[in-house]
């Protein structure tokens, strides 16, 4: 990718609208978009935020509740009849 350059001025509050071009060469750098930033001495770094999800642990956890049995049935059907009475 080139590298593509603009000038913004920040306004009050902080507010910063990323110049058009420089939108335009990143697909990720739509309205609403969610982005990570971070500073260094003299550079403000904004790059998109990407949430890591351990699918891994997820599943272990699912399991686990899913063994769960109580007086009146297991936690995974208490859970799907609760989500349907609302």
């Amino acid at each position: 990718m080139t590298n593509i350059q603009g000038t913004a001025i920040i306004r009050d509050r902080g507010q910063l609208t990323i110049p058009e071009k420089v939108r335009e060469a990143l697909d990720w750098a739509k309205p609403f978009a969610v982005v990570s930033i971070t500073t260094s001495t003299d550079e403000i770094i904004i790059k998109p935020y990407v949430e890591k999800v351990d699918w891994d642990q997820i599943k272990k956890d699912i399991r686990k509740l899913r063994s769960y049995k109580g007086v009146q049935g297991s936690m995974s059907e208490f859970i799907a009849e609760d989500r349907y009475r609302h």
